[in-house]
């Protein structure tokens, strides 16, 4: 292929080399970058591999694809992805699964990306027959089932995007935790399909609207490691998703309000969400649902303190998961396209897969 586009070919490369064609999204101005196809996966998938034993595999034999894509030179330090897989048990009954990406490995749930998503399934053809206004597409992620709500005009997708998450609960409130250089902090801990704590950023002697990203970064970083630390994590289903993701430093206006409340989400390897995060956003709504801050069907605004960008979230259904109470929270956001490429990977490049450094 390749007519029409300026000089029209691929560089020359190694006839072993990989060509990975991605299309870029963001939400919120958190980048996904999506593989539509990767071949091993697909394989793997035909195979009957369940989307978890799948998640292991692609993590086994395919961590070359994650690094090249997420690390610089092609990517970033803040670069997120996902592979998407269609067909097999991987996408049973579902539109697509998704395989999350990010720089330290492949978490268990996105809802920026859940988001992007929905308008990548219609627009590239994996709903066959989408209905307007709106079409739901269904979507296997680790953590389980999420179904995207995607405004569509008959020829292309558009925005809000909402979706419905996985059942979400309150881990733990109100923890006394020792952190190294801050002393002791109070934290809430709650799972939107990864376990998130939850903190002002006031505890820490800071403003999460107005200090330095790098101070809130080091912060939120030391109290994940001291969570780690001092909690333990268990799930009723799998111990594939029994730990804790990152930390989400707030402006501690948890009480209801049309006000936006401001987060910022430190996870993985400092890793700094640019949008208000999506399963931070699930996990944060629990929470204030299970202080009796928020009612059933009551919105709040989100805002992060990165972009300044937007995510609506509420608890739409009470439910039970295992013996926790928990509820079903709808996120609404806005994910646009930028374009589309493709990677190239030259046998003889020492790089070839990428490097990052702090």
């Amino acid at each position: 292929g390749g007519r029409g586009r300026a000089g029209g070919r691929l560089p020359p490369r190694s006839p072993a080399g990989l060509v990975l064609q991605t299309v870029e999204m963001h939400t919120g101005g958190e980048p996904l970058r999506i593989v539509p196809r990767l071949e091993a996966a697909e394989e793997a998938a035909k195979r009957g591999l369940s989307l978890l034993s799948l998640r292991r595999e692609v993590a086994a034999t395919q961590d070359h694809v994650r690094r090249a894509l997420m690390h610089e030179p092609r990517g970033h330090a803040g670069m997120y992805g996902a592979v998407v897989v269609r067909g097999g048990v991987a996408a049973a009954g579902a539109h697509l699964a998704a395989i999350f990406l990010h720089g330290a490995g492949y978490s268990t749930m996105c809802g920026h990306a859940v988001l992007a998503l929905g308008r990548f399934a219609l627009d590239y053809g994996l709903v066959e027959t989408p209905t307007c206004p709106e079409t739901a597409v269904r979507l296997r992620c680790p953590c389980g089932p999420v179904t995207a709500f995607v405004p569509w005009d008959g020829r292309r997708s558009g925005n809000p995007v909402r979706f419905h998450s996985v059942p979400a609960y309150v881990a733990a409130t109100d923890v006394a935790i020792d952190v190294p250089g801050h002393g002791k902090v109070v934290v809430d801990v709650a799972y939107g399909g990864t376990f998130y704590a939850f903190l002002s950023a006031e505890q820490l002697g800071l403003d999460v609207c107005s200090s330095k990203t790098r101070d809130l970064v080091d912060a939120a970083s030391a109290v994940t490691e001291a969570v780690k630390q001092q909690l333990k994590f268990h799930l009723p289903e799998s111990e594939d998703l029994a730990f804790l993701y990152g930390t989400i430093l707030t402006d501690g206006k948890d009480a209801f309000s049309e006000e936006p409340t401001t987060n910022i989400c430190v996870f993985a390897d400092e890793q700094v969400d640019r949008s208000p995060t999506g399963s931070g956003v699930t996990a944060r709504i629990a929470l204030q649902y299970h202080k009796g801050l928020i009612q059933l069907n009551q919105s709040r605004t989100f805002r992060s303190s990165t972009t300044g960008s937007l995510f609506t979230g509420k608890a739409v259904q009470a439910t039970k998961f295992g013996d926790y109470n928990a509820v079903v929270v709808e996120v609404s956001g806005e994910a646009f396209y930028i374009g589309t490429a493709t990677f190239t990977v030259e046998e003889e490049d020492p790089l070839k897969y990428g490097f990052c450094f702090k």
